[in-house]
C-alpha cells in the first residue's frame, strides 16, 4: 500500500508509514435508541486489492442510518420514522429483519454521504487517484448493472462516520468543482436517490411532477433535478418551507395540510415522486393522470398505505420503486455539480461526536436540505 498527500500546508497529513493503527469513529452497536451510537478509537481499514482508503471529510446525515439503527425496515414496525424512532428510544429491540437485505452487521460505522481525499491505494490500484477529493456511490451493483441486487455502504458494511473509509475503487468519482466539503457531503444518498427517482420515471421536459416532502434533503433534490429537465414542478412543504422550497425552482409549492386532490385535481399529474407514502398515498394516486408513473424510494411518513386497485388498474398506472441505482445516475450527478446545474443545501454542520444531536434535530424536520457531520482532525 503506498500512500502520499495533498501539498497543501492547510490539510491534515497522512502516511501509513507513521504507523497510525487506529482512528475515530461513530460505532452503532445494535438495534436502538441514541445510545447505541458510540464514539470509540478503532483500527484503521486495511485495504484489500481493488480497494482505496479515504480520509473523511465530510458525512450528511439521513434517514437510512436511523432507520438502520432503529430496525425500521423490519416488518414488524408500521409507523413512519420519527414516531418509530421516538418508540425505539424508549423501548429497544433487535430486529433480525431491521437491515436494508441482510442481518445489519452490528456493531458496525455508518455513515452513508461521503466526500473525502484518497490517501492510500491497494497494492496494483491507481496511484495517480491518490489526493483527488472524490464522492462515494453509496449503492453498488456487486454483479452488475444488469442485475438489480445491490449493497450499500453502511447498510452492509461500514461507512463514513469516521475518519477513514475503505470503497472499492470503482465506487469513488472524482470532483473537481469550488463547492465546500460539507456541500458535497450532502450530495451522495439525498441526490443519488432522487436522481435515481428521476431518471428511472422518466422525467421529460414539460411534464407535470408533483414531490412530495419537497424541503427533505431527497425532495429538495428532486425539485432540482425535475427542473433541470425542463419538467413543471409542484412541490408539497411545510408552510415555513414553501419560499425556500420555491428558491429551489419549484412553479407551485402546496401546504402538506392542504389536500393535494382539493388543489391540483384529479388527473392533473404526469408523474408523482413521493417518498413520504402514508395516508396521503390515495390522493397522490388520484391526481396521476391515466398511464401516470408514482415512484418512490422510502415512506417516511408510514410505511403501509391504503391502495385502491381500481384506481391503479383501470388508470393504467405505473408504480416504480426506486433503490437500486441505474448506471448513468451516479455519473450524471458529478456533471451536474461539475457544470453549475444544482446546488447543494447544507442545513447545519457539526463534530462528528455530535451525532446524536444531528440526527435528533434532524428528526425534529425544521430545516431545508441536510446535516452534514464533520470528523475531528488527525491529529485530535
Amino acid at each position: 500500500m503506498r500512500s502520499t498527500w495533498d501539498t497543501d500546508p492547510k490539510q491534515d497529513r497522512f502516511d501509513p508509514a507513521d504507523g497510525q493503527k487506529t482512528m475515530k469513529a461513530i460505532v452503532t452497536a445494535g438495534n436502538g435508541g441514541y445510545d447505541k451510537l458510540q464514539c470509540r478509537e478503532v483500527r484503521l481499514p486495511e485495504l484489500e486489492q481493488g480497494e482505496v482508503l479515504l480520509q473523511v471529510l465530510a458525512a450528511g446525515v439521513n434517514n437510512t442510518e436511523i432507520n438502520t439503527r432503529i430496525g425500521w425496515y423490519s416488518s414488524t414496525v408500521t409507523t413512519g420514522t420519527e414516531d418509530a424512532a421516538t418508540a425505539e428510544e424508549q423501548e429497544a429491540s433487535d430486529k433480525a429483519d431491521g437491515g436494508w437485505n441482510e442481518t445489519t452487521p452490528f456493531p458496525f460505522i455508518q455513515g452513508t454521504d461521503c466526500c473525502g481525499r484518497v490517501v492510500a491505494v491497494a497494492s496494483g490500484g491507481d496511484e495517480s487517484t491518490i489526493g483527488s477529493r472524490v464522492l462515494v456511490r453509496a449503492c453498488m451493483r456487486k454483479s452488475g448493472f444488469e442485475s438489480m441486487e445491490n449493497i450499500w455502504m453502511a447498510s452492509d458494511f461500514d461507512g463514513a462516520f469516521a475518519q477513514f473509509v475503505k470503497v472499492p475503487a470503482e465506487e469513488v468519482f472524482a470532483v473537481n468543482c469550488d463547492w465546500s466539503d460539507a456541500e458535497l457531503g450532502t450530495i451522495p444518498c439525498a441526490y443519488g436517490t432522487a436522481e435515481n427517482m428521476v431518471h428511472r420515471g422518466k422525467v421529460r421536459e414539460g411534464e407535470h411532477v408533483l414531490v412530495a416532502g419537497a424541503s427533505g434533503g431527497v425532495g429538495s433534490a428532486v425539485v432540482q433535478l425535475a427542473k433541470r429537465r425542463g419538467a413543471t414542478v409542484t412541490a408539497i412543504a411545510a408552510k415555513a418551507k414553501m419560499e425556500t422550497v420555491l428558491s429551489l425552482g419549484a412553479d407551485r409549492v402546496i401546504d402538506r395540510n392542504e389536500d393535494v386532490v382539493a388543489c391540483l385535481g384529479e388527473n392533473s399529474v404526469d408523474i408523482v415522486i413521493d417518498n413520504v407514502a402514508g395516508p396521503a398515498f390515495g390522493g397522490m394516486l388520484k391526481v396521476l393522470k391515466r398511464g401516470g408513473r408514482y415512484a418512490s424510494s422510502g415512506a417516511i411518513g408510514g410505511p403501509l398505505v391504503e391502495l385502491d386497485m381500481r384506481i391503479f388498474y383501470l388508470k393504467d398506472l405505473t408504480l416504480i420503486g426506486c433503490t437500486a441505482w441505474d448506471e448513468p445516475v451516479f455519473p450524471n450527478l458529478v456533471s451536474y455539480i461539475e457544470r453549475g446545474e444544482i446546488r447543494p443545501l447544507v442545513a447545519k454542520t457539526r463534530p462528528l461526536e455530535q451525532i446524536a444531536d444531528a440526527q435528533r434535530e434532524f428528526l425534529e424536520k425544521n430545516h431545508v436540505g441536510n446535516f452534514v457531520l464533520i470528523p475531528p482532525p488527525l491529529d485530535d
